[in-house]
């Protein structure tokens, strides 16, 4: 399949484009993106703002990636929303099937669910969209709302269809910046930058720099997360209290606050320190060093990618003070396995590698070779189970009194362990079953598999 527009323009025009009924903001980048967007809108609601918010992939439902003010849309209201948009999608392939044959290309998944979100924030109404891209930004599905606020997060190779280096993906990711658009900028290598640049003179956009127009002016661990300042423009605010850990979630903070203040404007100004602490104190973000069980202390990051996991092992480092860690890993065929797990090499004590339930995750022979490559001179015992559930049964059994247990390597990975500690409540409700065949191989794409 061709990376293209069409059919999502003409899905949105069938329903007469709600996503260009409210002003959106709208973010891409290779990692960050998801923890940012619901700073954003953790934000928005601290100022009496409701935000849609559309990010991708999901955990453990579908219906994560389609939330309102903080809540994930209901199975009941998923289902109705679906029915009506997937009508739409089948008219246009019955369509295309007429005009090219069986070989017609269909309305993908990502692409009925951005048609889904559009729709369904534009009915409540929303105040403002905030949508994340689900892979490279110019042919996203997502990139027809109206993106008043750009926001790219650090913007590094990972998609190897979007290029084979820093500056061809940020050549795809700068698509998303629209005339006179507000761009929000985490700190990019050199060559990225000049592709940003060059994207903001094309497009008349104004810039906002990290380490100029924003940056962490201070932060220190603390019970919970981390306390920061943080500077936008000349205006500095203390003594928030982000419940995320790790300095990379203290620069995603520094620019949602930015984003937020690109968006608001001059209202930013008015608005007391009081609301802008309460919006980053309120945020969650599942599946980044979340911890979902004590004695012995269980972590979930979906660090899937080498800059993601060395992210992951720098705040575990400073953030926790571990007898012993033991490592739980699956992660996808696709990915540099090898750089992954190196990013805990001098942290582990103790690996256990398995295979993330999906039909794209590394084989668990791919993953003990991996794992062996890495520890195998080190004396780090390296162990494999069949299953998460084996896996997570080991782990628990090896950590003692102080130890922790980190699970990561794939979001696969992170939502079938949180579905044993934290499992969705009314699963059994959402009886929307869609299988999609569509979707390319890659794990932190919008395409992850349906939940059961």
């Amino acid at each position: 399949m061709v990376p293209d527009l069409e059919r999502i323009t003409a899905l949105n025009h069938l329903l007469g484009d709600p996503q260009r009924a409210y002003p959106s903001i709208h973010l891409t980048g290779t990692n960050g993106k998801g923890s940012t967007a619901r700073m954003i809108a953790s934000l928005c609601a601290a100022a009496g703002l409701v935000a849609g918010t559309y990010t991708s992939p999901h955990l453990q439902t579908v219906r994560e990636r389609l939330t309102i003010a903080g809540q994930p849309i209901s199975a009941r209201r998923f289902a109705e929303v679906h029915d009506e948009v997937a009508a739409l999608a089948d008219l246009l392939d019955e369509q295309a099937r007429a005009r090219d044959g069986e070989t017609a290309d269909r309305v993908t998944y990502f692409e009925l669910l951005t048609a889904m979100a559009g729709w369904w924030f534009a009915e409540a109404p929303v105040d403002v969209g905030i949508f994340e891209v689900g892979m490279g930004g110019r042919w996203d599905a997502t990139n027809l709302v109206r993106g008043e606020v750009a926001v790219l997060t650090p913007i590094d190779v990972d998609h190897r269809e979007l290029g084979s280096t820093p500056v061809d993906i940020a050549g795809e990711k700068v698509g998303i910046i629209k005339p006179d658009a507000q761009v929000v900028t985490a700190a990019q290598q050199f060559e990225v930058d000049v592709v940003i640049d060059a994207a903001v003179a094309e497009q008349g956009a104004t810039r906002w720099v990290a380490g100029r127009d924003h940056t962490v002016v201070g932060r220190a661990v603390a019970v919970g997360g981390q306390s920061l300042t943080l500077r936008v423009g000349e205006r500095e605010v203390g003594d928030i209290l982000l419940p995320l850990f790790g300095a990379h979630q203290a620069d995603n903070a520094a620019l949602a606050l930015a984003a937020f203040a690109a968006f608001t404007g001059e209202a930013f100004g008015h608005m007391d320190d009081e609301v802008l602490r309460h919006g980053l104190e309120a945020v969650n973000v599942p599946g980044r060093l979340e911890i979902v069980h004590r004695d012995p202390t269980v972590l979930l990051d979906g660090a899937h990618n080498p800059h993601g996991a060395l992210a992951a092992a720098r705040a575990v480092g400073e953030t926790f003070a571990f007898g012993e860690l033991v490592l739980v890993a699956g992660c996808m065929a696709d990915k540099d396995v090898v750089a992954i797990l190196s990013a805990f090499q001098a942290a582990a004590s103790h690996v256990i590698v398995t295979r993330a339930p999906s039909p794209r995750a590394a084989s668990l022979e791919q993953m003990r070779a991996a794992a062996f490559e890495v520890w195998g001179d080190t004396g780090v015992v390296v162990e494999a189970a069949t299953d998460v559930a084996t896996a997570l049964t080991l782990a628990t059994a090896v950590a003692g009194a102080g130890d922790g247990v980190l699970v990561f390597g794939s979001l696969h990975l992170v939502g079938a362990a949180r579905d044993r500690y934290l499992p969705v409540s009314d699963q059994v409700e959402d009886e929307v079953v869609l299988t999609p065949d569509d979707e390319p191989d890659e794990d932190d794409d919008p395409l992850l598999d349906w939940p059961q």
